[in-house]
């Protein structure tokens, strides 16, 4: 079933309130804030590159405080172990029987502080977690539950001793971004509130964990015409056939595309898809699943560029199409 504009208008007002509260949090970050929430809903997971201090942790906390849900904090070291992250079985002696006890990722919002951190075997703990939403233990499954995001994080400045996420990794983050500092008088404000060492605590719930899954369900059913749909995967075939690229936009960095362009529609009160959506989101969602030509790199060509000169060179539809 298609959503209506009477459950658009409704998605918007609740997506606005809780934009606005997290954005208490962190204070002038509404276009990140945005960009997250929708990934949220949209099922997928963010990874945020960022210099220390810009309030990563802040964003995580204040997320599962409006959402009434839990959250968890990882700190990816080069000695951490997957189960570490997934949990593990122990044999209890008094009930003769093997228990699970779970690990840090059976968490609403999981921040993954410095994942890059972390050596390649423990990265991927992540990647069946990420995209199903489950752990594998032992041959025993157990669910994450809803919602379930992570906010995965990486230090752009320090590079020693660490890992290079993989791309097939990079490729289940649906967003890339990056929080940044705030201007001189968002920083002055955040100043004088210096003696709040939590301000994400005093956020109010705005709405419940199993209305956050309501919320995602409706958005899936944002109309979306066919003709934005072949526009999405021309983009995507574009940046395959680039000449600066050498792994471009996959099948599965095309439906992330789709599905968080549902969300970002119905966040600003559409019950279908525009192409703009689609405009609007492309940097986020796909620059990091780009691999460039060493040549190209070297020459100064950057995913940006590329993804730039994609939006460029395809034409958006301007009408309906036939199916």
């Amino acid at each position: 079933m298609t959503m209506t504009p009477e459950q658009a208008a409704w998605f918007q007002g609740t997506f606005t309130r809780l934009v606005d509260n997290i954005d208490a949090a962190l204070q002038g970050k509404r276009e990140v804030v945005a960009l997250v929430l929708s990934s949220m809903l949209a099922e997928g997971h963010v990874l945020l590159e960022d210099a220390p201090g810009t309030g990563k942790t802040s964003l995580a906390k204040a997320l599962a405080a409006t959402v009434q849900g839990t959250s968890s904090r990882i700190q990816f070291t080069p000695d951490l172990l997957p189960s570490d992250v997934t949990g593990v079985t122990i044999y209890d002696q008094q009930s003769h029987k093997f228990e699970f006890h779970r690990g840090p990722i059976f968490a609403s919002i999981v921040l993954a502080d410095e994942i890059n951190r972390a050596s390649p075997k423990t990265q991927s703990a992540l990647l069946e977690v990420m995209e199903e939403s489950r752990v594998t233990v032992d041959g025993v499954t157990h669910e994450t539950g809803r919602p379930f995001l992570v906010i995965a994080t990486q230090n752009p400045v320090e590079q020693a001793g660490t890992y290079k996420l993989p791309e097939a990794q990079l490729d289940r983050f649906l967003i890339k971004t990056s929080i940044g500092y705030p201007d001189l008088k968002v920083t002055e404000r955040i100043l004088a509130g210096a003696s709040d060492r939590s301000p994400s605590s005093s956020l109010s719930a705005i709405i419940t964990t199993s209305a956050v899954a309501d919320m995602a369900d409706l958005a899936a059913s944002t109309h979306v015409e066919q003709a934005v749909l072949r526009y999405a995967a021309e983009l995507a075939e574009a940046t395959r056939t680039d000449p600066a690229i050498r792994l471009g936009v996959s099948v599965r960095g095309a439906i992330a595309m789709i599905r968080i362009a549902k969300v970002w529609a119905a966040a600003q009160g559409r019950h279908y898809v525009l192409p703009d959506d689609i405009k609007e989101l492309a940097r986020p969602v796909w620059m990091h699943r780009l691999l460039l030509d060493p040549e190209a790199e070297f020459a100064g060509t950057t995913a940006e560029t590329v993804i730039a000169r994609v939006l460029e060179g395809v034409a958006a539809p301007q009408a309906r199409s036939a199916a």
